[in-house]
This record gives C-alpha cells, sequence and structure tokens, in this order.
C-alpha cells in the first residue's frame, strides 16, 4: 500500500528493521517533503525482532511486538512496499522485485539485515532445518512443530539460547551444541561463561561443549533425521537450528554495482561507496583507518544508532557516527548479562596491563567483574543477575574512575526493583580484599 505523492525527493529503504525504520522516522522529522519507501518482503509493518521467541511462546501476539500502530505510517507519510528486491541497478536508480515490478529511487538506503550463517555442511539446506531470524522462521516452525520430539541447536549464542528456550517451552527435547570449550567463552569471560552453562543444564537443556557438527543426515524424504558430529556421535533428531552467528544479508546486492566486502562498504556517515547508496544496520560494514578490521554491528541499539545519524545525513546535515562505550545485555533463560565496556572474553587473551577482580555468590547465580587498564582505570564492567544502570557504567568507565571508586558509589548504579536483595555489601568486601 502505498500512501506518498510521486512528487520530490524519493528516498527507498530496503528493510523495515529498527535501523530502516529509524531511519525513515529520522529523516520525516527534519524533511516534511521527501518522499519515502520503507520496502520488506518479511512484513507489512515494523515490528520488534528480539520479540519472536515470545511469539511463539505464545506470551505475545504479532499485534503485541508493533511498536507503532498501522496508521502511523500514513500519518507520517511513509510509504509501504511488500516485496523481495533481487536486483539493485545503481546506474539507472532502479530496483527490481521478485516478480519483475520496478521501482525508481533517487537515494537508496540498504537495511537489509542479516541471514544466519552457514557453513557448507552436508544437509544444510534441508526441510526441518533453519535459523531464528524473521517472522517466516517462526512460522515454519510452528508448522513442523508436530514433528518434533528433539531438537538439535547448531551454536550457542544469544539466538540459540532463545531457539533452545522456545522448543524447551514445548516440551521438546533440546540439545545444543557449541564448539566453544564453554557456553559463549568469545564473548564472555570464563567464570561467566561457565554460570550461564550451568544454569542451561540445569534449565533441562543438554549443552554439549566442544561439540562441532559434521553433518545433517536425511530420512530419505528430504527432512533432517538426524545430525553426526565432528567427533563422530550421531544424535536422531526430528530438527535442527543454526545458530552459528549470522553476517549480513547481501542478497539483493548479487550482480549489482555497489561494493561490499563482509557487508557493505561505507563510511561513518553510512555512504556506500556507489552514488547515492546508503547503508545501516547489520548489514553495513564500516570502514575503518588502515591498519584496523572493518566494523560490522549486530546489535539492535547500534542499528537504532545508525538510523539516527543517517536520517540526519539524508535530511543534509553533516553527521557522523559515534558509537560510544559498547554496552550489551541478554537473559539466558531467567539470567540476566549487563556488560559495559571492555571486558575480555575467555576465548581470546586479554590485552597487556589488563586486570580484572571478580565477585561471585555461593548460589553462582550473581556476578559482578571490574576491568582495569595498566593505569587502574576502570574500562569494563560486567554483571549477571544484577542490574546496574546504564549512565552510571558509563559514566564511570568514561570519567577513568578507578575501582576504589567504584566500590564507594556502587549502590548508585543498581536498579534492581525495591525488595529485590542487594549484594553490594558482598560484593564492595570481596573486591576490596581482591584489590589490596
Amino acid at each position: 500500500m502505498l500512501f506518498g505523492k510521486k512528487k520530490g525527493r524519493h528516498v527507498a529503504i530496503i528493510g523495515n528493521g529498527i535501523a530502516g525504520v529509524t531511519t525513515a522516522l529520522t529523516l520525516r522529522r527534519r524533511d516534511k517533503k521527501a518522499r519515502i519507501t520503507l520496502i520488506s518482503g518479511e512484513s507489512d509493518h515494523f515490528y520488534s525482532r528480539p520479540a519472536l521467541m515470545y511469539l511463539y511462546m505464545g506470551h505475545m501476539r504479532l499485534w503485541d511486538t508493533k511498536p507503532y500502530e498501522d496508521h502511523m505510517w500514513r500519518k507520517q507519510r511513509i510509504d509501504l512496499k511488500r516485496g523481495w528486491v533481487e536486483h539493485v541497478d545503481v546506474e539507472n536508480k532502479a530496483l527490481r522485485f521478485t516478480g519483475g515490478e520496478t521501482l525508481d529511487y533517487d537515494q537508496l538506503v540498504l537495511a537489509t539485515g542479516s541471514t544466519p550463517n552457514k557453513f557448507g555442511w552436508p544437509g544444510q539446506d534441508l526441510a526441518r532445518v533453519q535459523g531464528l531470524y524473521g517472522l517466516q522462521d517462526v512460522e515454519s516452525l510452528e508448522a513442523i512443530s508436530d514433528q518434533i520430539e528433539h531438537g538439535v541447536i547448531v551454536g550457542g549464542g544469544l539466538i540459540g539460547i532463545e531457539l533452545a528456550e522456545m522448543l524447551h517451552s514445548r516440551g521438546k527435547r533440546v540439545t545444543i551444541l557449541a564448539r566453544e570449550e564453554s557456553y559463549w567463552d568469545n564473548a564472555m569471560p570464563r567464570e561467566e561463561s561457565l554460570m550461564v552453562g550451568d544454569l542451561i543444564r540445569e534449565g533441562g537443556i543438554e549443552l554439549r561443549c566442544g561439540a562441532e557438527l559434521a553433518e545433517i543426515v536425511p530420512d530419505g524424504q528430504g527432512r533432517a533425521s538426524a545430525v553426526v558430529t565432528k567427533g563422530g556421535e550421531r544424535i536422531a533428531c526430528q530438527f535442527v537450528g543454526l545458530t552459528a552467528g549470522v553476517r549480513p544479508n547481501l542478497s539483493a546486492l548479487e550482480g549489482s554495482a555497489v561494493p561490499t566486502g563482509r557487508g557493505v562498504l561505507c563510511d561513518l556517515s553510512f555512504r556506500a561507496q556507489a552514488p547515492d547508496v546508503f547503508a545501516v544496520g547489520d548489514c553495513a560494514e564500516i570502514v575503518t583507518p588502515e591498519g584496523e578490521r572493518n566494523r560490522i554491528e549486530q546489535l539492535w541499539y547500534t542499528g537504532r544508532m545508525h538510523g539516527e545519524v543517517l536520517g540526519r545525513v539524508l535530511a543534509g546535515e553533516e553527521a557522523t557516527y559515534d558509537r560510544g562505550i559498547w554496552f550489551n545485555s541478554a537473559k539466558f533463560l531467567d539470567l540476566e548479562w549487563h556488560t559495559y565496556g571492555q571486558v575480555p572474553p575467555a576465548g581470546r587473551p586479554a590485552p597487556d596491563g589488563v586486570t580484572q577482580i571478580y565477585w561471585e555468590d555461593a548460589a553462582q547465580r550473581h556476578s559482578f567483574r571490574l576491568v582495569m587498564d595498566a593505569g587502574g582505570h576502570v574500562i569494563g564492567v560486567n554483571a549477571m543477575g544484577i542490574r546496574y544502570r546504564h549512565r552510571v557504567c558509563e559514566r564511570w568507565i568514561a570519567e577513568q574512575r578507578t575501582p576504589d571508586y567504584v566500590l564507594d558509589n556502587l549502590s548508585d548504579g543498581n536498579f534492581d526493583p525495591e525488595f529485590y536483595h542487594r549484594y553490594e555489601p558482598a560484593i564492595v568486601g570481596s573486591l576490596r580484599e581482591q584489590l589490596r
């Protein structure tokens, strides 16, 4: 359904996730005349992708996942186009859709998101094998749920635990194959990684660390019936979830003149290396100074920040992206994780001069970690099972506070609900002892 007028500059945005939608709304606030078309083959309207698991678990309806009411798009004069773009013609500034329809643009924004990684495993394209990225994935999983007694999830991380929890909520047996020594140790320190792994096992989900997929076995009818690990173990199953990370979705750019690397190559204002083409969100590969690895940022909050910057750029402002201090948060079953700044994961060596102090409660369900640089300044904060305010933790790092200062003011950061147990006295006592 197209609501916009056919006059004026036309900005076409491929992708209606958080990056594309934020770009559209930011641009509209600054430019009331531009024609904006938001394109998606997945859904008519923007929805909260992190809520996908709750649709399957029955905790939410699709309507509940939509941050904006449907009529808002008409009110903002943003055209909505449902369709899959299969080719971008940069020279003629035109998009071709599956089915042959075309759409001209003056400026093009690529916000095409990610797609689950596949590594050439035999059987990876069988039926009952999929990732968890969009609405179609939830729909296809729902369609085969009655066939599943045992599901095998390949890969740990956030998507893996979400998919495992989804199946477990329906009474399915679930096995996670994680190639790391402990759960997601390429993103978390060892102690926190072990804590999450224990929690997963205690929750009734089988977690096998140090296990890698070798192949997926067909059942003779084009469906998955088992997996075989590189160790030679065969595990019978009726579903295989591929959650070994994601990569930029570049399918619409096949045969186009838009330069790509791992993602769409762009600068810190999200200008791609093709005329009047821009890229934001998961699909953008930010080109960094020589000698540094280009950045691909595949988080919800960074996608929103990308869109805010690009909306300003498209409106004619000078704007560049500055992510600021890194942070992330997630939930593993009922255990919350919050991380700020630089917290070296177990799977990679810590930088020279970095030291850490760590507290964990006796039940191994709450922990707190401070990371310091060679000068004794706090550069990272990691909390499990305890909520600490983003702005407070960010300020400690930005102001280069000492660990003593943080411990003196630790209670200022806690924002757990009233009547929650407070762990600050135990944390402060333990960490001060380590500082001596």
